[in-house]
Parts: C-alpha cells; structure tokens; sequence
C-alpha cells in the first residue's frame, strides 16, 4: 500500500476581497492541516474570486493576485496545495492552478478548455493554452527577487506521485486533458472548479469524476466554490474525491461555511494497478520537458474510515423543491451580508410570487441556523446589530424581514388575508398601505391634463400601470428606512411575455426568481405547504400550512376591478403552456411554425387555432419586451433556461418581431 491523505476545499470567496479571500484560504489550509491532509485541492481563482468580470483587465489586480499568492506561500508547510489565480503572460491572461510544494512554488498548469456558454464568459478575459505548450515565466516578488516557473499544458512528479489537472471545464469536454495525462502513468488528477448550481447538475459532475477516475485508473479529486460570489451565479460547493471508479469522499452542499475541508486517504499503489489492468495501450515515454519534479516526504499514515459511510452521496442530493430552497436560501444569505443590507422588504400582494420570496428569505434564516448554529450565523452579520441579541430564527426573522401589502379598490379580501397569514407564518414585520388615494390622484390629474375622464373601456393598461406603479415610492421608501434590499417579484414566464409594470412590479434591487417559471413557483408553494407532489423525506422543517391561502388562488394581478374576476392565465395564456413556447423558442432556438408543430403533439386538448394564436402571442409580447428584460433587477441563475440579457440570453431591443415567420405560422394549414 502508498496511503496518501487527500482532501479538497470549498471556499465562499467573494472578487477583489482581497483579504476576506486569503483568510478563507489559509483556514482551510489549517483545517486541513488539522486532519493531517498531505495534498489539497482549492477552487478555481480562488485568490482573485472567480466572477471578476472586466476587473481581470486591470493591471492591478493581477500584481495583487501574486502578492496574496506569496503571502499564501508560509501556511503551506509540509503540504502540496493546488491554488488558483490568473497569470498575466506576454499579454494574454491565462486562468492558472498554481501548485505550491512545502512553501514553494512549483510551477501553473493553464486551462486549456474555456467555459463560454450561457452564463460563461471566460474567452473574453482569458486566452487557452495550447496543448503540449510549456514555457517559464518570470515572477518577481515583493522585495523584488525575481524567480522563474514554469507554467502550461505541465503535470508534475511530488515526491514519486504523479499530480496533472483538468481545471473546471477542461472535464466537461470530449478532449479531456485527462486522456493524454492517463498516458503518462498520472496517480492525482486535480480539479479546481468553479462551477455554478443548476438544477441537475450535480449528476453530471458525478459522471465525470467517477468516469474519468475509472477510465484513467487515478486518484481524483473535484473542488468548488460555495456561496453567491459575486451576485447571479451561486455555487453550491460538493467536494468529490474518487479512486479507481468509486467514490471515496463527498462533501456537502449548500452549507453557510466560509470554507469546508473534505478529506479521504486514497491507496495509490492500488490506482495504479487498476491503470495497469485496465491499460490496452502501451503508454508512451515520459515527457520530461512537461514533467516537473521535486521532492517531497509523504507520511506514513493508517487506513481510516471512509467518508461515504451512510451514502452521503444520497444526501447531498434533494428532492428538486428542496434543492431550489436551498439554493434560494444560500444565495440571499450571501447577497445580502456581501452588500451589507440591513435585511429584505417585499411588496407582499398575496399572490405566488412574494408569497414564495417571502418564504425564501423565512428559510434563509433557519437553514444558516441549520447549517453553522445561530452564533456563527449571527457573527457572519455582525454589521446588523438589531439581531445580536436574538435567540431564535423568528425573532431574527421580524427584523429582517419586512412585507407590506398595498391595496387599491382593485384588491380583495382573499389576498389581502393571504398576505397576512403568510407574515405572520414567518413571523415577517407587516404593514398594509393602502394606495387607493394615490392611484385616484393620478387618474384625476392625467384626466383633468387631457380634457376627458380616464375609463376601463378605453384606458385599461394605464390604469393597470399606474395602480402598480404607484406601490413602488412607498416600498422603496421603507427600503431605505431600513437599509434593507427591496427584492422585485417577477418570475421568468412573465419576464418572457413583458408581463410586470416597469417601475412598478419589477422594482428592487435583486429579482431572486426571475430565473424561475410560474408553473414550478406553483408547485413549489404546494410543496412547502405539505401537500406537494412528493413529500417523502421532507421534515416538519419545511411545512408552511399558511400557504394555503396562496395556494387555493388562480394567479391573478388585481388590477381591473373585482367583478372582471381577472385572472394572469385568462390575460396571457395557460402559464405552462407559456413555458413550453418559452423553452422551444428561446432555449432551443425554434422558430414559430416550429413551436406550433412541436404544441400539438403535447397540448392535444387545446384547438389548433388556440395555439396558433398563442404562439403568435408569445413571439410579438416577446420582441417587444426585450427592453424590460434589459432593465430587470440581477437575478440567480438555477438553471439552463435564464432570460437575463446581460449574462444569458441576448437578444436585440429593437427587431423585425418575426413578422415574416408569423406569416408562414398563420399560412400554415397542418
């Protein structure tokens, strides 16, 4: 036996925080230390944080970056630690896992394969490295010695085991470095990972590790980040250690942890064997120029017991509605402490939308107390002092939490009665203002300017408009009392169709479910009230009854009067037909006629006309929106079907709204 001890570390880093970075950085190493870890794996630009946008092109950065990195360098005695940064190269920035061996560096391997899909943007700061390329590069440090390391497409020989990298998405391609490291007899494969949460997910980064811990016949070891870094993406962390094929460690995910150390003690000598047995190729001869060699002592440890005991697997995985609170909660967490709000106000009108965001921050609270205990959770919002001397998660929570209900002449007894027994369930401050006054002001004066009354039968948007914009001053103004963050309430099926008031619906700071379709909030709510789809193995943890004053509703504005008994569906369409245009046109790029063949086969129940017309609808209330989209609140990215223009889904303000594919879709006879 060669038992090496392992580990990798989930970090919640933050861009540009220099020292908030560095810390987390060096506790690690200690934890780590603490559990006689001899190699350890740390996120993907750990140092810098990995969602520094164009901050990667400041000269200044990348200086600080190797100033923090020689900083780093005397908390890694007798350890090997993979840390992560950007190295700026004749000119060309370079995304680099710099490994230190025993308080030295020992050289940066490159990433080869940039992420550059949906929420990705990595080709626009960084360039990638050539396969088989190695160079050496000058660094100088601060007392301004100069030193050379080598850097590139480089695996390294620590002291007789063989250590290569697949950083992030290097894994995620065909060409997987991986497939030549296996080549040249690779004990370690290494990979920092900064890769955001999305629903179904984690499966796949199970395959890859597994996969190609198998395939190659290595020790691998897969780390993340954890938290919401740097505003839209959350990571959720979920260490993965493997050898030969099984799975030997697995951290957990969605913790409220600064950092948090997995670690397993992996049998080299038996991965090299199965490399052996399973090798049908000869390997080729070592390429020293690409080798880097030093020395290093191992100890020599025992065996242990291995950390997937009990299948923790199986419990870092949720139930989807679980997963989404989870997500939800951490995310809000981290954006609220980051940005050092004072806690949440949310126009609670009754309905889905801020029922759910209202709940969502109800959970925040008791999952951080969950996870780190309210002591650690309250230190980690020291800046609030209100909340210092609380003891439990509902006296926290009327502090941070602040719902108002504004009602016109418009609004019912039902929601109003649904917002107040959703506060109270979580124990949210609550106020009704009622806005009537201010919304017939408005009409009178726009009526007196014009020379005629305003009516519903020739003015019904205006006057649906105003009424939802004349919410926003009060709202904003007890945000600002508070020093809290307002969080607007649209989802994404109404972001698709411009369905939400500008100014009015949509104003806040954060908009934490515009990424999340109306039809999945719903089931949601169902969910957390008890009576979901699939309750099995959900706690009393999770349990709202109050919901059911949401839930026994049709989704509705309460925007025209009471007896139009309007309803969101009856202005727009059935919500989850919505969503199915929603994902064949935008995600997967159909064109009309192609939507309208693709409903038929999945919405028998409806005519072909009502379709037809549907589509139509969709296609024109989304060209014309795009500048409503362009203006919503940063919202989390859960999953591969985000509308946000700025980081997801681009598309032009101003088009020809498919006019002449419309016509063919009305032409069509089938």
């Amino acid at each position: 036996m060669k038992l090496i001890k392992v580990a990798g570390a989930v970090l919640n880093q933050t861009p540009l925080h220099w020292e908030n970075n560095k810390q987390n950085i060096i506790h690690a190493i200690a934890e780590a230390r603490k559990q006689k870890v001899s190699i350890l794996c740390l996120p993907e630009l750990c140092i810098t944080g990995y969602g520094c946008e164009d901050a990667f092109y400041a000269i200044g950065v990348h200086q600080t970056a190797l100033e923090v990195l020689e900083e780093i360098l005397p908390y890694t005695t007798d350890m090997v630690v993979s840390v992560g940064l950007p190295i700026l190269y004749q000119n060309r920035i370079f995304n680099t896992a710099c490994l230190i061996v025993n308080e030295q560096i020992i050289g940066f391997v490159a990433k080869r394969f940039l992420a550059g899909n949906g929420i990705h943007y990595e080709p626009r700061w960084f360039t990638p490295w050539p396969e088989d390329e190695r160079v050496n590069i000058v660094l100088t440090d601060q007392k301004g010695n100069k030193q050379s390391y080598p850097m590139g497409d480089i695996y390294y020989n620590i002291g007789g085991v063989k250590i290569g990298f697949e950083i992030c998405e290097d894994a995620w391609v065909a060409n997987r470095p991986g497939r030549k490291l296996y080549k040249y007899g690779i004990d370690l494969i290494m990979n920092p990972s900064a890769s955001h949460f999305a629903f179904a997910k984690l499966d796949i980064r199970k395959r890859f590790v597994l996969e190609g811990s198998r395939a190659f016949g290595t020790a691998y070891i897969y780390s993340n980040l954890l938290g919401n870094e740097a505003g839209r993406a959350i990571y959720d962390g979920g260490t993965l250690i493997a050898s030969s094929g099984s799975l030997v460690a697995v951290g957990e995910r969605l913790t409220f942890d600064d950092y948090l150390v997995t670690s397993a003690v992996i049998d080299i000598a038996d991965a090299r064997m199965a490399q052996a047995q399973a090798s049908t190729v000869f390997n080729v001869p070592e390429m020293q120029d690409n080798c880097i060699e030093t020395h290093f002592s191992y100890p020599n440890i025992l065996p242990e017991p291995s950390q997937i005991l009990d299948n923790p697997w199986e419990k870092s995985k949720y139930l989807q509605e679980e997963e989404f609170a989870r997500v939800q909660a951490l995310g809000l967490f981290d954006y609220m402490r980051k940005s050092y709000s004072r806690g949440f106000v949310i126009s609670l009108s009754g309905g889905a939308d801020s029922s759910a965001i209202t709940c969502c921050c109800y959970l925040m609270i008791k999952m951080g107390i969950e996870s780190i205990g309210i002591d650690r959770f309250k230190k980690k919002l020291a800046y609030i002092k209100e909340i210092q001397d609380c003891q439990t998660a509902e006296q926290i929570a009327h502090i941070l939490i602040t719902t108002a209900y504004q009602p016109t002449e418009n609004s019912s007894i039902i929601t109003q009665n649904a917002a107040l027994q959703v506060a109270k369930a979580v124990n949210a401050a609550f106020y009704e203002l009622n806005v009537n006054n201010i919304f017939k002001e408005y009409t009178y004066l726009i009526s007196k300017a014009i020379g005629r009354e305003m009516s519903w039968q020739t003015d019904d948007i205006p006057l649906q408009n105003v009424q939802a914009r004349v919410r926003s001053p009060s709202i904003w103004l007890i945000a600002n009392l508070k020093n809290a963050l307002l969080l607007s309430t649209s989802n994404r099926s109404e972001a698709a169709v411009g369905y939400a008031t500008m100014d009015g619906d949509t104003s806040g700071g954060l908009s934490p479910i515009a990424g999340i379709d109306k039809a999945f909030l719903r089931q949601w709510l169902r969910w957390l009230e008890g009576i979901g789809y699939d309750m099995k193995g959900t706690e009393e943890f999770f349990k709202m009854p109050a919901l059911k004053y949401v839930n026994e509703q049709q989704p509705t504005a309460e925007l025209r009067p009471l007896e139009n008994k309007q309803t969101d569906e009856e202005d727009l369409m059935p919500y989850d037909l919505l969503d199915a245009i929603e994902e064949a046109a935008i995600r997967d790029k159909k064109m009309p006629l192609e939507c309208y063949i693709l409903l038929q086969l999945k919405y028998a129940q409806y005519t072909k006309n009502q379709l037809k017309t549907w589509v139509i609808k969709f296609f024109r209330l989304w060209c014309r929106n795009q500048w409503k989209r362009e203006r919503y609140a940063p919202s989390f990215h859960l999953d591969d079907k985000n509308l946000d223009p700025k980081t997801w889904c681009r598309f032009p303000i101003l088009s020809g709204g498919f006019e002449r594919e419309l016509k063919a879709l009305e032409a069509y006879q089938g």
